[in-house]
């Protein structure tokens, strides 16, 4: 199984630390996703974000996904998941994850699949503060 970094900040998230992070010389590849905070919603303007997360169990929900992603996906390496908490507003990264694979046909399916993964399994909740002054909390 190869090295895996995952954290929760309200700091910046850096592609260039998450991608450093990830490299590898056995890596033939390494695929990063970025989720940013969008400018329009369902159709609504967004003003920012909160994001709050159960941190000991996000965490071992990304544990898993590694684990997940390394059985299906063995040639996998390093594993990195970076999600910010608190307040962001339009365009800043909301979530940062980069795979390293020997493969980069293996590199983009476990990065999507960890992305997919986190959305639904992660306790992670983002309330969406609207231009016009209303809010939702919003799971995944």
């Amino acid at each position: 199984m190869g090295a895996e970094h995952f954290c929760f900040t309200s700091e910046p998230l850096s592609i260039e630390r998450t991608y450093a992070l990830a490299a590898d010389p056995a890596s033939g590849a390494v695929v990063t996703m970025v989720g940013t905070v969008r400018a329009n919603t369902q159709g609504r303007a967004v003003a920012f974000l909160d994001y709050e997360a159960f941190e000991p169990m996000a965490l071992e929900v990304f544990a898993r996904i590694s684990r997940h992603i390394h059985e299906c996906w063995p040639a996998t390496g390093k594993i990195v998941i970076h999600h910010r908490l608190g307040r962001l507003t339009v365009g800043e990264a909301s979530v940062i994850i980069a795979v390293g694979n020997a493969h980069r046909a293996d590199a983009f399916a476990a990065c999507q699949y960890a992305i997919d993964a986190l959305k639904l399994e992660a306790p992670i909740w983002k309330k969406e503060h609207w231009a016009d002054g209303d809010s939702d909390w919003v799971v995944g």
